[in-house]
């Protein structure tokens, strides 16, 4: 009696996207979501669709871990920074499908856009305890006095994620922010949000505390007004908004008197220079007295 083998097809297990909040996975609290495709119109994922709810939860989190985050050294962020650069190369392969698939991009051209962004972490990294160097000092007056100015982070700090460069742009709107210490809330491309909900993965898993990141997804006109409007969000990086409701959120931003900066063409494979961490910079300046040794009035 012989015994035969039947084969079998096995089924894929599909993977489910979820938010990253406060160093956690929820689903969005309205139990939405949303079918993302490549760029020939092939499904690729269901994608959590974020609420308004899923917004504040996301600011609250971000509040909590903003006096942790800013109070730690300079090279402690620059080596939780690189740690975030080491766990992406790890998992290289699997962000290369993932912009291939959200861009239309070949495989070779998607692995460099992912060395890219890997190098970026780093070039971030190297910054985080170099960028008081260069944008404070000692401030000369005409007195007995020392005038120091440094940089202090502005704090929370909403993220418009680019729409059309998914992970190169992503990395290069959400580093700066964390590298100088603030905390970010980020809405990830809306029609490309699967490289950003991953990074969620990454960012979970390296050194990087619970709620200094917070990704979400979904209708970037139904979130972000919530964000501009929030009292207790203090900075907007409206990089991934259009002309029309760039407008408006800077019109709700006013009311507290966020920081926001504009939309503007950006070449996200150049040297991207430090403007974006000064953007969102406070600076203090100190003034203290040198005070007065001796009979001669020699000073110090």
């Amino acid at each position: 009696m012989s015994e035969k083998t039947e084969k079998t097809e096995r089924l894929s297990v599909f993977k489910t996207y979820k938010l990253y909040v406060g160093g956690k996975f929820p689903r969005s609290e309205s139990g939405r979501v949303y079918e993302v495709t490549d760029s020939k119109g092939n499904w690729l994922a269901n994608a959590p669709q974020s609420s308004r709810k899923d917004a504040r939860d996301a600011v609250v989190a971000a509040r909590k871990a903003f006096g942790g985050w800013s109070g730690a050294t300079a090279y402690n962020r620059g080596q939780v920074l690189y740690r975030v650069a080491e766990m992406l190369e790890g998992r290289k392969d699997q962000f290369v499908r993932e912009v291939a698939e959200a861009e239309g991009l070949s495989k070779a051209k998607a692995a460099a856009v992912v060395d890219a962004a890997i190098d970026r972490w780093v070039w971030y990294a190297g910054w985080t305890d170099k960028i008081a160097q260069v944008v404070g000092g000692a401030n000369p007056v005409a007195g007995p006095y020392f005038n120091l100015s440094s940089p202090e982070p502005t704090g929370v700090v909403a993220v418009l994620a680019p729409q059309d460069s998914s992970f190169l742009g992503l990395v290069s709107v959400i580093a700066p922010v964390i590298a100088t210490g603030n905390t970010a809330v980020v809405i990830a491309s809306e029609k490309s949000p699967l490289p950003a909900l991953s990074l969620g993965e990454v960012l979970a898993t390296s050194d990087v505390p619970g709620g200094v990141v917070n990704i979400l997804s979904g209708k970037t006109a139904e979130i972000a007004p919530s964000l501009a409007a929030h009292q207790d969000v203090n900075a907007i990086d409206l990089a991934g908004a259009d002309a029309e409701l760039a407008k408006d959120l800077e019109i709700a931003a006013a009311d507290n008197l966020k920081r926001v900066l504009r939309p503007q063409p950006v070449d996200y494979t150049a040297t991207p220079g430090i403007d974006r961490m000064t953007a969102f910079l406070e600076t203090k300046t100190v003034w203290h007295p040198t005070g007065a040794l001796g009979a001669a009035g020699s000073s110090y």
